[in-house]
């Protein structure tokens, strides 16, 4: 781990600490703990909250917007909303003293002003900015300019829920991931939002898998499964009309939802950097691809698609076949789990595991495929 790595760390435990603990005598609680540490995103926890630093490149407009969301009423008992500055912050803030940033309420999408009517200021603590980290105001992410080391990464605060137990399949909240899924497409966007990320995302993926492993004969089978994509897929076109403008998760797995108020509130989808409009499958598609290529049992496939239908879900018909519409981005998920395991197993140096071959050697199957599927009789 780098010095500045260990910096945004400790700073991030610092964040979560001051919003965790009122101002007064030192606490004796727990150090802050990393619950994640990837390329996109360092999540650091301090007692019930949680700091996520996003990564350096990420756009900060776009990032506002999606947090607005995560707030939003509308979206009440379906994304983890955000956590919002105590009395003792803000009293911080007034008397001159370092304190937590404002977040929970960004300005929409496209906007210079605070839901309010304010003007959307950033600003940040002392330790964050000595790391790089641009802690954000009123949840909108630093713009570029201000105050901090260069590549300055913005930052978020939630309140700590309690994740899908992996060591537990049987108990995978299936049922729940889809109906929560369900409810969010159903839901009219409350205010402009950037394009879900999933085909950008996918992408990226492949760019990294390309620059980890320069001329490797083992990544043909996952570049040709790439090019039988249609460019909408690649993000190299616009997505069909008629399915770009639902609410979008834009990454759902089951990593992505946890139970708030811990240790058994409701299910909640988190994790909102790739949320958007776009088309509603994108969110079936993991599901879709590990089943497709026998990483997720039949009877757990089944119990997804069949509550995701009976809430209503708009991604796919009511009955009949649901592959015409879930193919593309099913595939598309393939390649992408695909090459990201690729470049992990590069920068590991280590062979993939049987489930990471699986989806391997399942880009060399779609690989053969049509573009995209017509319409037709149930399998």
């Amino acid at each position: 781990m780098t010095t500045t790595h260990t910096s945004v760390v400790h700073d991030l435990g610092a964040l979560a600490h001051r919003l965790a603990h009122p101002v007064g005598p030192p606490c004796v609680c727990e150090p802050p703990r990393i619950l994640a540490d990837r390329p996109d995103g360092t999540v650091v926890r301090s007692g019930e909250v949680v700091a996520k630093a996003h990564a350096a490149d990420t756009d900060r407009e776009e990032l506002a917007a999606r947090i607005a969301l995560a707030a939003a009423p509308a979206l009440a008992g379906i994304l983890l909303p955000p956590l919002t500055a105590p009395e003792h912050v803000e009293r911080a803030e007034r008397d001159g003293r370092p304190a937590t940033p404002h977040l929970g309420v960004a300005a929409p999408y496209g906007s210079t002003t605070a839901p309010d009517g304010g003007v959307a200021t950033s600003g940040g603590s002392p330790a964050a900015s000595d790391a790089g980290l641009v802690a954000p105001r009123v949840g909108v992410a630093a713009p570029a300019g201000s105050p901090g080391a260069p590549g300055g990464r913005p930052v978020s605060l939630w309140p700590l829920g309690t994740p899908v137990d992996p060591t537990d399949p049987g108990a995978a909240p299936w049922a729940e991931a889809a109906e929560l899924l369900a409810r969010l497409h159903r839901t009219a966007p409350p205010f402009p939002l950037p394009p879900m990320r999933g085909p950008a995302k996918a992408a990226r993926a492949v760019a990294r898998m390309r620059a980890a492993r320069p001329g490797d004969p083992a990544l043909l089978p996952v570049l040709a499964g790439w090019r039988a994509l249609p460019a909408w897929a690649r993000d190299e076109a616009a997505p069909p009309a008629l399915r770009s403008g639902f609410l979008c998760h834009g990454d759902l797995h089951l990593g992505q939802l946890v139970r708030h108020p811990v240790p058994d509130g409701p299910w909640l989808l988190i994790d909102v950097d790739d949320a958007g409009v776009g088309d509603p499958a994108w969110d079936l598609a993991r599901p879709a691809a590990w089943y497709a290529a026998g990483l997720l049992a039949p009877e757990d496939w089944s119990v997804f698609l069949h509550a995701y239908r009976s809430a209503g879900g708009p991604a796919v018909p009511a009955g009949g076949d649901p592959w015409p519409v879930l193919d593309v981005p099913a595939r598309a998920l393939t390649v992408q789990t695909a090459a990201v395991a690729l470049a992990k197993c590069a920068a590991e140096q280590r062979d993939p595991d049987a489930h990471e071959q699986l989806m391997i050697e399942s880009c060399a199957r779609i690989a053969t495929l049509p573009p995209e599927l017509t319409p037709g009789p149930a399998s």
